[in-house]
């Protein structure tokens, strides 16, 4: 006689089953300082730590030194060749994808955490790395990536085989117009190539204050400085413009015009800047409408200083407007958006994951509040994400 229910097995599997992951669940929740250890280092940089490694933070975290241990953990080479590597170079390229030679954008960045250079100045500050001297390497071109491949081939420590140097030095433009990463060869190749430099525009928005373009819509902005190239009447219904068109130009149109000395030339293979004088890109298909804008410097304006983009949270101690990409690489990298981007792209690094819920938005807070205090040191955001999700 048959005295359980034939599906009774699969509902005990289930149960053990339940039961064994609680238990494991318990097991990590109450996870010793050993084994935080371990998991913050390999979070960290990707990789297990040595014995030696592993009893120094293990010792950190005993000793309630958690920050200590995470900046134990990134001295670890593979913290800048793989964590640091895999998080920046998707930043450098329209598909945005790891799989591109190293250039001197992700460089640059490695070399910026590694030295603590304050994180606001990636997109202004006269900045550029490259490989060490008496590595045997090519010189670092204006006009090719090969330096920077042949770091990456003969797979140089970038931990210890970066050197600070200037682009203004290496690549021949004045000071003045350089504006970090903005005007690194990477980011030039694959954002002021043809087109009408919008691109720079809307890729260092996405990238560096985590929005995308649409995201920032706002139809209540002037739209007196939008182009020529920007019909009125698409498809000849004037609404489409005023209630969808002008939402993101009224915007982007003033603020990228910073760039207007600026282009890729793809022949030469390599940025150039024309200091007083504006790119043709500016003024293509000028017949879509006539009467629009025509630029007649690199003079910028952030009119989402007003509006409910002010929520972007601008430095109010900066004038909002300028001349060139410096200034305005500075307006971005000063702004509420720009830090709190930062960190949450080294929450989801450290923690495996986005943030979920009110505890984790707090965290994101607590970590812009300490990225800013510590001098915008990413290095300090990972250490903190660390901490947090140390026991996860």
């Amino acid at each position: 006689m048959q005295l359980w229910p034939r599906h009774t097995g699969s509902i005990v599997m289930r149960v053990t089953a339940a039961v064994a992951a609680t238990a494991l669940f318990a097991v990590a929740a109450v996870a010793g300082p050993r084994e935080q250890a371990k998991r913050m280092h390999d979070r960290i940089a990707g990789v297990p730590p040595s014995d030696a490694v592993l009893n120094a933070m293990e010792a950190d975290i005993v000793a309630g030194q958690t920050q200590q241990a995470a900046l134990l953990a990134m001295d670890d080479p593979a913290f800048y060749a793989v964590t640091l590597k895999n998080l920046v170079t998707p930043w450098t390229n329209r598909d945005q994808t790891v799989f591109v030679p190293l250039n001197d954008y992700t460089a640059t960045v490695i070399g910026m955490v590694r030295d603590d250079v304050p994180f606001n100045e990636l997109l202004s500050g006269d900045i550029l790395y490259v490989g060490n001297a008496g590595l045997g390497l090519p010189a670092a071109s204006a006009t090719s990536n090969t330096h920077y491949e042949q770091m990456e081939s003969l797979g140089i420590n970038l931990m210890t085989g970066l050197q600070r140097t200037t682009q203004s030095s290496v690549y021949g433009i004045p000071a003045a117009a350089t504006a970090g990463v903005m005007t690194s060869r990477a980011a030039a190749q694959s954002f002021f190539i043809a087109g009408t430099n919008r691109a720079m525009f809307r890729f260092t928005l996405l990238n560096q204050m985590c929005r995308e373009l649409d995201e920032t819509q706002d139809t209540s902005r002037p739209p007196d400085r939008i182009r020529q190239d920007v019909s009125r009447s698409p498809g000849g219904d004037a609404r489409l413009f005023l209630n969808n068109c002008v939402g993101c130009h009224s915007g982007m149109d003033p603020m990228a015009q910073a760039f207007a000395y600026y282009t890729y030339d793809d022949t030469q293979g390599r940025l150039i800047y024309t200091a007083g004088s504006v790119q043709p890109k500016y003024s293509i298909n000028a017949d879509t409408f006539k009467y629009g804008f025509v630029t007649p410097d690199d003079s910028w304006e952030n009119r989402w200083r007003g509006g409910q983009n002010a929520l972007l949270g601008w430095d109010q101690a900066l004038p909002g407007s300028g001349n060139g990409a410096k200034s305005l690489g500075q307006e971005l990298g000063n702004s509420d958006a720009f830090a709190a981007c930062q960190v949450e792209k080294v929450f989801r690094t450290v923690c495996l994951r986005s943030p979920v819920d009110t505890a984790d938005r707090n965290q994101i807070g607590s970590m812009v509040s300490s990225f800013r205090a510590s001098g915008y040191r990413l290095k300090q955001a990972f250490a903190d994400a660390a901490t947090y999700c140390m026991g996860q």
